[in-house]
């Protein structure tokens, strides 16, 4: 199944600078909710960061991988799917959680990206 696809993709990127990383596969993800219909597919050869301010680095380490799924489809969404910020950060949460990722962190991580624009 596509979730299945997600959590328990192995060797799917490969790092191009310090908190840059490049996809080396698919990545899907099903909107919403497993089967939803609604599937994402970020393509191989995809650039995308992890970038956490140096302030909350002690918590969110940026190198950390079972982030980057979830920073992958974000940036995915923002800037190629061009979705709005609250939409992708909704997809951001639910692929942290989905990567076992705790409720007090997800929600710290998910105002973060919602906000960094205005910051």
């Amino acid at each position: 199944t596509r979730m299945s696809h997600f959590t328990e993709l192995k060797n799917w990127y490969k790092p191009i600078g310090s908190i840059k990383y490049q996809t080396l596969k698919e990545v899907c993800w099903d909107v919403g909710a497993k089967n939803s219909g609604f599937t994402v597919t970020v393509p191989v050869d995809y650039k995308f960061d992890f970038s956490v301010p140096k302030l909350l680095r002690w918590l969110i380490n940026p190198k950390d991988e079972k982030y980057h799924l979830a920073g992958c489809l974000h940036d995915y969404l923002l800037h190629v799917a061009e979705w709005e910020r609250v939409s992708a950060a909704a997809s951001f949460s639910d692929a942290l959680k989905a990567k076992g990722v705790k409720k007090s962190r997800r929600l710290l991580m998910t105002f973060a990206v919602i906000q960094w624009k205005y910051v």
